[in-house]
């Protein structure tokens, strides 16, 4: 990612961090509409928890976009553990899809075609290695 693209993602971040419940809300709403088979990954998770994770889980990847060594640890650990959760690949395009729409409907005019794009391009890293890491873990176990 470029330096311009991480500011772009770090400038925005503020204001979606100072409404983080509202985000996480919008999102899973958005995303078990989308994807249905994404609701049942969530039978029986404390919502409020996994909202709180989730921010958090933003939170360091936007703070680490600029230092991969600090980022890839994490988001591989994350990528593991999805897989015995169940996920599936296409999740990973069903949840780039509802962040990016949560997203839109948060910032409203402030999320221009610039930041679209930004958070499409940090999402697409989180993703990839995510996805990587869960085939991995797949592999190992199959």
């Amino acid at each position: 990612m470029s330096p311009h693209t991480i500011l772009v993602v770090r400038t925005s971040w503020p204001a979606i961090a100072g409404q983080a419940d509202a985000l996480t809300s919008r999102f899973y709403r958005i995303l078990f509409e989308i994807d249905p088979s994404a609701a049942h990954l969530f039978q029986g998770v404390d919502m409020t928890a996994q909202r709180a994770r989730l921010v958090q889980a933003l939170t360091v990847v936007v703070r680490a976009l600029d230092d991969i060594d600090r980022l890839l640890p994490p988001l591989l650990v994350l990528g593991s553990r999805h897989a015995k959760y169940g996920v599936e690949s296409h999740h990973f395009d069903s949840v780039g899809r509802a962040l990016i729409q949560a997203l839109a409907e948060m910032l409203g005019e402030e999320f221009t075609p610039e930041v679209r794009a930004a958070w499409g391009e940090a999402y697409g890293v989180i993703a990839s290695v995510m996805r990587h890491a869960m085939l991995i873990s797949q592999m190992e176990t199959a």
